[in-house]
């Protein structure tokens, strides 16, 4: 019997994603003198905002991409205004860490056409608490608070469309439907792929509302459900089958595909994307700066936002060689 091989990728669009690449470290930064910096009155009683979101969001995105405190962050910004002969007012570090508690942070996408084919996974990023090396080394507290980020990514575009935070103790499954309902109603969702934690009754009644096709495998001790589910699509029902097998053979039967078979057949190694893309938020800091849960949230926004401005640039075609 012949040893297996890996199979071998070649990127079809490599001049353009190269240029794409080199765009990513570009120190260009662009001002538009219309933005609107300064909001109009709101019409309604007490002082008015000095700021508008915008611009306390374009604030905190420098913050984040530079890996700067607050105070290093409002004189980048002045120094820049200067730069471009723009005469705004910069918000000072009260300015900035009140407004980040309460920030609505938009996420720019482009989207893609046809239906949505979600992938959803979960990590944990470091909150409080000393490095696991001082901690391993010399004997330091271990006493360290994790946040767990939450996010479903297109499989054709990868921007990130959903994302929840939450404490370390929520698990992965009570999150989905939260992931689902951030995707506008109109969007068709075609398939919504995750890992076994998210093989619950909730979890496929939620992906089987929206009329998307569940792309789940069992849990290791898996059993049918009494009732059954209705679910959506041949791929559901095909599950349920494979469910039925004795938990300590699961994958061996001669009448159900095993999980080799299933990942090529149902495309369920496409969720190693979503992976990679966990990654590269912790590459933007492997630990969050803002100390309160509120602001960690706007914090981890913010990555995801300049994370969809990379992909926005350009993204690797590929395909497999023969």
């Amino acid at each position: 019997m012949s040893s297996w091989a890996p199979t071998k990728y070649k990127t079809k669009n490599w001049p353009s994603y190269n240029t794409a690449l080199k765009q990513r470290g570009s120190l260009s930064i662009w001002f538009d003198p219309e933005m609107v910096w300064t909001p109009p009155p709101s019409g309604k009683r007490g002082r008015q905002q000095q700021f508008s979101d915008a611009a306390i969001q374009t604030c905190l995105t420098l913050k984040v991409l530079f890996g700067m405190p607050l105070r290093q962050t409002t004189g980048f910004v002045q120094s820049l205004l200067q730069l471009v002969g723009l005469n705004w007012a910069v918000p000072d570090v009260s300015t900035l860490c009140r407004r980040q508690r309460t920030l609505s942070v938009r996420l720019p996408h482009r989207g893609s056409k046809g239906p949505l084919n979600l992938l959803i996974d979960s990590t944990g990023i470091k909150a409080e608490g000393e490095g696991e090396w001082n901690a391993r080394k010399h004997d330091g507290s271990k006493r360290r608070i994790w946040r767990k980020i939450h996010i479903g990514i297109d499989e054709k575009t990868l921007e990130v469309r959903a994302v929840e935070v939450t404490g370390s103790n929520i698990g992965d499954a009570p999150m989905l439907p939260e992931l689902l309902n951030q995707i506008p109603s109109d969007q068709d969702i075609g398939s919504v792929t995750a890992d076994g934690a998210y093989d619950t009754r909730k979890c496929h009644e939620a992906i089987a509302a929206r009329n998307a096709h569940a792309v789940i495998p069992p849990r290791k001790n898996a059993k049918p459900w009494k009732p059954p589910i209705v679910h959506a699509g041949m791929h559901c029902r095909a599950m349920d089958e494979r469910r039925s097998c004795c938990p300590k053979r699961r994958g061996q039967c001669t009448t159900i595909p095993g999980p080799d078979t299933l990942a090529s057949w149902s495309g369920y190694h496409r969720r190693s994307r979503v992976e990679t893309k966990m990654h590269c938020i912790k590459l933007l800091g492997q630990s969050l700066m803002a100390r309160d849960f509120e602001r960690q949230v706007a914090e981890i926004h913010v990555r995801i936002s300049v994370l969809n401005s990379y992909t926005a640039l350009g993204i690797p075609v590929t395909e497999p060689v023969a």
